[in-house]
């Protein structure tokens, strides 16, 4: 079983090796900055792009309801380390 798993995964890393993590990266950064950064608005419309079950959607705002109460110069700061 474990050879199978090594042999597995070192196919998969020889097979996969061109992926290109700069897009993901792009996104998380994006989606990270909306969150901190701008309105309970955006960020609902951001979520809505992945069909997200509507519990998902409520605790996520309420979340950004908590960051919301920093203040706009510190959450910037935050999202400057982001990058």
């Amino acid at each position: 079983m474990r050879l199978s798993l090594c042999l597995l995964l070192i196919i998969l890393a020889m097979c996969c090796y061109e992926a290109n993590a700069g897009r993901v990266y792009k996104a998380i950064v994006h989606e990270k900055m909306i969150f901190i950064l701008r309105s309970e608005d955006q960020e609902r419309k951001e979520l809505m792009k992945y069909n997200p079950p509507p519990e998902a959607v409520e605790a996520k705002l309420k979340v950004k309801k908590c960051v919301d109460q920093i203040s706009y110069r510190d959450r910037k700061l935050v999202s400057e380390a982001l990058v």
